[in-house]
């Protein structure tokens, strides 16, 4: 069976929507002590802005390296204005985490 005239600009055409429809990601990873905070800012689906997310893990220390805390919305799912804004964001939750609670992650 023959293709379809203009149906492989069909499949390209298909290719790049569903491409530009994607979230896009930005990451930054930041070593605190004993633990690695990973930031992320997520473009927010079909609205505005870019949601911050965090995930905090335990690198050094007599237990094996494991997650010490994750929030994948931090601030209600707040949609920042740029990855920079929610990076910074992600970054100081995280650094809370580690610093401040300490304790309650032993």
């Amino acid at each position: 069976m023959a293709p379809r005239p203009g149906s492989d600009e069909i499949h390209a055409t298909r290719r790049v929507f569903i491409a530009a429809t994607e979230p896009i990601m930005h990451f930054d990873e930041v070593d605190t002590g004993d633990y690695r905070i990973y930031a992320g800012a997520l473009e927010r689906p079909r609205q505005f802005g870019y949601v911050a997310a965090v995930v905090v893990v335990r690198l050094r220390g007599k237990k094996p390296k494991q997650e010490a805390f994750r929030d994948e919305s931090l601030a209600g799912g707040y949609a920042w204005a740029s990855p920079k804004e929610a990076l910074r964001y992600a970054i100081n939750a995280g650094r809370d985490v580690v610093l401040c609670r300490v304790g309650a992650l032993a």
